[in-house]
């Protein structure tokens, strides 16, 4: 076979090779970016999974767990290692082990504690989803116990938010109805935003009319209506009203919110982008007024 032959029977896998790889990184970082914009500003899993310092979260330990105890009628926990160590963390799990425990709130062993707010989380999009165990799996591996208390027991229905209860196509965020759901969920905005009957929100009686209460180590904060109601709720704000109080954690009159709202809007919801926040606006202006 003469050196030009050679060169003609190789030419094709090596054009194929030469143009193979670059697709695969563009589209891995493209994923990060993502995940970390998701895991940032909307589900704010660092609120949970990181420790804190007095500067705010101890990125140098991100995800190794957090140190506040969360309470229920079932379980006493804390924020769990999610960092992908491989003893103490997830780093020995699956992506679809991680996937159950994120939208279906299923562990490797049993049913997560309600605490961990995979109703909220599950109309994911499959990309969306995938970009968040992304980051997870980027993290730094950090080895870290969890620490007592853990308790759990009894089972948990879900309770998924009305329009939210299933995956949404990635297609369909093009509507701003639907991506303002969507922002709503991820965001945890009507888990905290409704009353409550024994512990999981009242989506059909009490959508958005607050009155969950919140006890932390600032104190206890009610969460507030966030209806359309005019008087009650947010009706009568404006659009940059209702934004600085997502994204700022300022109320109407000027004065700053109360733990939790401040605290994700400054570390998460401030970092929101404009479309995103566009859109979770309009969307809760369709919330029917209660008072």
């Amino acid at each position: 076979m003469s050196v030009n032959r050679l060169s003609s029977h190789f030419a094709m896998p090596i054009a194929l090779l030469a143009f193979w790889p670059v697709s695969a990184p563009v589209n891995a970082a493209a994923d990060i970016e993502r995940g970390r914009y998701l895991v940032e500003a909307l589900t704010a899993c660092d609120n949970c999974h990181t420790a804190r310092g007095p500067a705010g979260y101890d990125l140098s330990r991100r995800f190794s767990g957090g140190a506040q105890t969360f309470s229920g009628a079932t379980y006493v926990v804390r924020g769990s290692n999610i960092s992908p160590d491989v003893e103490t963390g997830v780093g020995a799990w699956t992506d679809q082990e991680l996937r159950a425990a994120i939208v279906d709130g299923v562990g490797r062993e049993k049913r997560l504690a309600p605490v961990m707010p995979s109703d909220s989380y599950k109309p994911l999009t499959t990309r969306d989803l995938d970009a968040i165990i992304a980051v997870l799996r980027s993290a730094a591996p950090i080895r870290a116990p969890l620490p007592s208390p853990q308790q759990r027991s009894g089972e948990w229905a879900p309770h998924r938010m009305p329009g939210a209860t299933a995956t949404f196509d990635e297609g369909s965020l093009a509507d701003k109805g639907a991506r303002g759901l969507y922002v709503a969920s991820l965001a945890r905005c009507l888990s905290c935003h409704s009353s409550e009957i024994d512990g999981a929100p009242d989506y059909r009686d009490r959508l958005g009319a607050g009155g969950k209460i919140f006890r932390n180590a600032a104190g206890v904060a009610v969460a507030s209506n966030i209806t359309s109601h005019p008087v009650k709720g947010v009706g009568a704000w404006s659009d940059d009203e209702l934004k600085r109080a997502i994204t700022q954690g300022i109320s109407r009159n000027g004065s700053p919110l109360r733990p939790p709202m401040s605290t994700l809007a400054r570390a998460h919801f401030s970092k929101m982008s404009p479309d995103d926040l566009d859109a979770l606006i309009a969307w809760i202006r369709t919330i029917p007024p209660k008072e």
